[in-house]
């Protein structure tokens, strides 16, 4: 897949493209159908398919300091796009002047003369342009100005489960419903909305190594800022293996501990994951942690011993949860 940043890097061969837009952070459900309906429509029109993104969050220039959590780090998203078909990805700068240009001059300037859309795709709420002045109605009018066409795809609900028993809850999926479950530990309603387990990406540093002296050897995931992190606690997951020169992964059984360690007066918060099974060195290497069920919260103990019977206990049930067989 073709990926630039800023249109004046866009390729000049690209020639007419159908053209996605949008933050799709999470790449969730309900984007994957509208980039679906996308990459079907430039299969038909025998032209690339083109996403075009924006960078940093819109939100954190609108109202500073109000930066969204991220479901997904760009590399991830280029990653999880490419695997669904589209062939380029442009990151434009969300800059305060970016922010303050008329629907027009978008549609005139991105579109029409760097991006030389013939189809555009957007979802069925999209506002574009200052003060989001610009509705998929007004971009159909400049579409047959301009001679593009214009495709409104509606939102996706997904039926969520409910840990307690009651019953099933419909909603729009939404990265920002995802980001509320993950806030909250649901990973369960996040995997259902997403489409896959959520996932945090970063690179394994060393930390205090506790969890070696105690014989769980953690690896210590530093991410990068703004990250989705869910709410503290332990969890069920996998710890993912990246090739990044080669592409390749490798996914690992783990149980994860989000937070701050109270039972050693902890105050910076992390994500340490025990990868069961597995004693290769990580350190330096940059890895995926998916997120499959919160098994508990964040809990100081009264000591060791009876933070080590937690860690059996936590260790036991993840192999439970995964479907792995028992330690010998």
């Amino acid at each position: 897949m073709l990926r630039w940043r800023g249109l004046e890097a866009t390729p000049g061969d690209l020639g007419r493209t159908v053209v996605t837009i949008g933050m799709y952070d999470g790449v969730h459900r309900g984007h994957q159908a509208l980039i679906g309906t996308a990459v079907a429509r430039a299969r038909a029109m025998r032209r690339p398919c083109l996403l075009l993104t924006f960078d940093p969050h819109p939100a954190e220039v609108i109202r500073p300091g109000s930066h969204p959590a991220i479901l997904t780090s760009l590399d991830r998203k280029a990653e999880l796009v490419a695997g669904l078909g589209v062939d380029a990805m442009c990151v434009l700068p969300f800059t305060p002047d970016f922010m303050r240009l008329p629907p027009e001059t978008f549609t005139h300037t991105v579109l029409v003369e760097q991006l030389h859309a013939a189809a555009v795709v957007v979802g069925e709420n999209f506002t574009y342009g200052h003060r989001a002045a610009g509705t998929v109605e007004t971009l159909a009018v400049e579409g047959r100005r301009f001679g593009f066409a214009v495709e409104a795809v509606p939102l996706a609900d997904v039926s969520t489960e409910v840990d307690s028993g009651g019953e099933p809850e419909t909603v729009t999926v939404s990265s920002t419903f995802i980001r509320a479950c993950v806030a909250a530990g649901d990973m369960v309603s996040a995997e259902q909305a997403l489409g896959r387990p959520h996932r945090v990406d970063g690179v394994v540093v060393r930390g205090h190594r506790r969890g070696r002296a105690l014989g769980y050897p953690t690896a210590n995931v530093e991410t990068p800022p703004f990250t989705a992190i869910p709410a503290d606690g332990v969890y069920a997951g996998h710890l993912v293996s990246r090739n990044v020169e080669g592409g390749s992964e490798e996914r690992f059984p783990a149980a994860i501990s989000v937070g701050t360690n109270p039972t050693f007066q902890g105050s910076r918060r992390t994500v340490e994951a025990y990868v069961l099974d597995f004693d290769r060195d990580l350190y330096g290497e940059h890895v995926g942690i998916e997120f499959a069920r919160r098994l508990r919260p964040m809990t100081a103990f009264p000591d060791v011993d009876a933070l080590l019977e937690a860690m059996d206990a936590d260790v036991a049930e993840t192999r439970r949860l995964l479907g792995l067989p028992s330690a010998e």
